[in-house]
């Protein structure tokens, strides 16, 4: 069996424009690449009401547990402004011992490390007590509901069982080797809108100013103190990230009042203890001030941690290995896909260093993706001893 290149993998799949929502092919690409291992693989398209489809891949290799499972995404974000990049975002190219291109940090070159790492390990072990999966989505930098979410949906139906996932998103701030993620904060989003009555400036008595109940409820909110952190994970915060005063006019006392917060929680908190506590404030401030309030609420995900176990030292005994620092075990950062994986299965993250990621010239070291290789073939040779 031919192994596989990482480097020429990563390039090939760079070249594809799949910017979210849209596949450009790749998905099909990578999905040959897998049968060629051995594969069993499943395109799965999925689409919700008033959004575009998406296409996912499961691919299976072997029917026996323990199942390895590798999640990943192959959609990017849009390169902004072309001219601001040194090369085209889509023709990727090699200066100064790095691969730029439009996703070779997020996440492309992962996944052309762990398909490589497949074929090293098959050539080695052409047979094996287990099997090695690949979860693969469209739409992770999108809105995710036409992603994991759905492949889990999918295989929880099938009776799809995975006893570990690693998650190859970029968890490195700054080297190789620094960061292995166990578990994420969660995420509440609330888009408050607060109910007055329009005036004129002249005789604010005849009006309700709904701004001065905004300002106060958001003084509030900041002032709030939900904890000190945990264990494992750094302090609940809430930041308040949009003001709106729909109004052109300077004579105008206006009738509404909008603001949107999101709130980064521990696993102090879930999503309904936190409407609970908030929607006490609104009632209360609201109601002193004699306005009204709406508020709507978006939970991309609850806080989760996946309690380090045998095969957690394991793989941070092996980047240790490759990268000679010892990674720490952290919940930092924003959300991922393991927020939806963890329901079926534990997982943890581990990937390239995130430095470039979205930002014009994105790049990868050449020597990080080579060492990236090494540990997630020493990752399935230890696995599957």
């Amino acid at each position: 069996m031919q192994k596989i290149n990482e480097l020429q993998l990563a390039k090939e799949l760079i070249r594809f424009p799949s910017i979210t929502p849209t596949d450009a092919g790749v998905m099909r690409f990578l999905e040959k690449k897998l049968k060629k291992l051995g594969f069993r693989t499943k395109i799965l398209e999925f689409r919700e009401k008033k959004s575009k489809p998406v296409k996912n891949l499961y691919a299976r290799l072997g029917n026996k547990t323990p199942n390895f499972c590798y999640a990943g995404h192959l959609d990017i974000v849009p390169p902004g402004n072309i001219k601001d990049w040194t090369v085209n975002p889509f023709r990727p190219s090699i200066k100064a011992g790095h691969l730029i291109g439009r996703g070779a940090n997020d996440m492309k070159s992962s996944v052309a490390a762990f398909v490589s790492a497949v074929s090293i390990f098959l050539n080695n072990k052409k047979k094996f007590k287990g099997s090695i999966s690949f979860l693969i989505t469209g739409d992770e930098e999108g809105d995710a509901i036409n992603g994991t979410k759905k492949v889990i949906n999918y295989l929880k139906k099938k009776k799809e069982k995975i006893n570990f996932c690693l998650v190859g998103e970029p968890t490195n701030p700054n080297r190789l080797g620094e960061m292995i993620k166990i578990g994420r904060r969660g995420s509440l989003t609330g888009i408050l809108t607060i109910l007055g009555t329009q005036g004129h400036v002249a005789y604010p008595h005849r009006a309700n100013n709904p701004s001065t109940t905004l300002i106060k409820i958001l003084n509030e909110l900041k002032n709030i103190r939900f904890d000190k952190g945990t264990k494992n994970f750094q302090p609940s915060n809430l930041e308040v990230t949009k003001i709106n005063i729909d109004n052109n006019a300077d004579n105008v006392i206006p009738g509404q009042a909008e603001a949107t917060f999101n709130i980064r929680y521990n696993d102090k908190h879930s999503s309904s203890s936190l409407k609970k506590k908030l929607n006490k404030i609104f009632y209360k401030i609201s109601k002193k001030n004699k306005s009204k309030f709406k508020i709507q609420y978006r939970v991309s995900g609850e806080a989760f941690l996946t309690k380090p176990n045998a095969t957690t030292f394991m793989i941070q005994n092996i980047v240790k290995k490759i990268t000679k620092i010892k990674p720490k075990l952290s919940t930092t950062g924003g959300t991922s896909d393991a927020r939806f994986i963890k329901s079926i299965s534990p997982c943890l993250e581990f990937g390239l260093v995130g430095k470039t990621m979205h930002k014009v010239d994105e790049a990868v070291s050449l020597s990080d993706l080579k060492k990236l290789t090494k540990i997630y073939s020493l990752i399935l040779d230890k696995y599957f001893s």
